[in-house]
């Protein structure tokens, strides 16, 4: 085991930065989400959940698949690359990997998603154990243990020191690399505060919430409970809950003219919105009862029963928490539409979690949440076309002093 003082973190970060990406729980206009690190990124390790879940490392809110461009009479195909640099992901919570292992099941299970694929194989994982609990998290219910994180590395923050505990192979190469910055330590101070937090654990509302009942191949006695009629009817369709979890892992697949081309692009989706998976002939699940409980009997009965009794569920807690994303969806829709793209991000799109509430309460019937899912992708793509120029020139002026 190692430790660094706190007070060395930012070069901790920086000698990480240096060699591959870096995400790390950042903060923005008064919000903490997992974003790539910079001199200047306002650092919040302490924030024990962040607004959406670090999922987005591996299985982006949108990418583009492919782009589809004509030349006359002639059109090509062009595929997306695969994810091929090295990254890390610091900070993440027991809870949070254990999305990412529910996630392994669906996308590197037979058929492998490549993109997925990549992506889990350049990434590196460093976990923090989860000092003070809240009260809305329940993930010893699903056996995890906040105390003592499984990853690449897993780390605890005491009293101004990081303790860091390489547990894989992908985490015995990060330490090397950072090794110098690193001091030996030993276990005693890392096994009380476990102690502590499993006590803390102990006495939180849902820690002793029970499983009876679930996760059984006898079922429709549940599916066909009265409780649901009951349960659902507060439930506004707005899909927070979904895009905050975790694991949650539909989505759909759109389409954009680029004015040159056509991207084909997958975005995150969610059950609770009333045109998922609809098809020609309809769909099959026509009333919010319905979508309701298809999200809790998916988590946890159907995953758990064709994937080893693992559950969808990882008692993160965010779900059960107020999200508001406060931003401006009159000026993002315009903005999208007439290819603002820098006022676009300056708008904080990105934030976006897609709930489709300013649509629902929009007068005009503006098409907010689908121009929005453009938008970002839109983002992501000019961002792209920077990141690919600085490398050129980078490239350019390192060709220039060679010569």
């Amino acid at each position: 085991m190692y430790k660094i003082a706190a007070e060395n973190l930012q070069a901790l970060f920086r000698k990480i930065a240096a060699d591959q990406e870096l995400y790390l729980p950042v903060k923005v206009s008064e919000q903490v989400n997992f974003k790539a690190w910079s001199e200047d990124a306002e650092v919040s390790l302490e924030t024990l959940k962040t607004v959406k879940s670090p999922k987005d490392a591996f299985f982006p809110q949108s990418e583009n698949l492919y782009t589809c461009k004509k030349d006359g009479k002639n059109i090509s195909i062009e595929p997306q690359a695969l994810k091929d640099q090295n990254f890390v992901v610091f900070g993440m919570r027991a809870c949070d990997v254990q999305g990412v292992k529910v996630l392994d099941k669906v996308f590197l299970g037979n058929p492998v998603d490549t993109f997925y694929q990549a992506r889990r194989e350049h990434g590196t994982i460093v976990a923090l154990a989860c000092h003070e609990p809240e009260e809305s998290c329940f993930c010893k219910v699903f056996g995890i243990d906040a105390a003592d994180p499984e990853a690449d590395v897993a780390a605890w923050i005491i009293e101004g020191e990081l303790f860091w505990k390489p547990l894989t192979e992908k985490g015995n190469a990060l330490t090397e690399a950072v090794k110098e910055l690193l001091a030996d330590a030993d276990e005693t101070k890392v096994e009380a505060e476990k102690k502590a937090i499993r006590g803390i654990i102990e006495l939180l509302p849902y820690t002793h919430l029970s499983l009876e009942g679930w996760a059984q191949e006898e079922y429709m006695d549940r599916f066909n409970s009265p409780v649901w009629e009951k349960l659902y009817k507060p439930c506004l369709a707005c899909g927070t809950c979904t895009f905050v979890c975790p694991t949650c892992q539909c989505y759909d697949i759109k389409d954009y003219d680029t004015g040159h081309g056509v991207h084909r692009y997958r975005c995150w989706d969610s059950c609770m919105y009333s045109d998922f998976t609809m098809m020609a002939h309809g769909n099959n699940r026509t009333s919010q009862m319905q979508r309701f409980r298809q999200r809790f009997m998916h988590k946890l009965v159907y995953y758990p029963l064709n994937n080893d009794g693992m559950f969808s569920c990882v008692g993160c807690g965010r779900c059960v928490e107020a999200c508001p994303v406060h931003l401006e969806p009159l000026y993002m829709y315009m903005y999208e539409q007439k290819g603002m793209i820098e006022e676009l991000e300056a708008a904080n799109i990105m934030d976006c979690m897609e709930c489709g509430a300013c649509a629902y309460i929009c007068p005009g019937r503006l098409h907010l949440t689908q121009t929005f899912k453009t938008g970002k992708q839109k983002v992501k793509d000019a961002a792209a076309k920077r990141k690919a120029a600085a490398e050129a020139a980078k490239a350019a002026e390192a060709a220039k002093k060679e010569a």
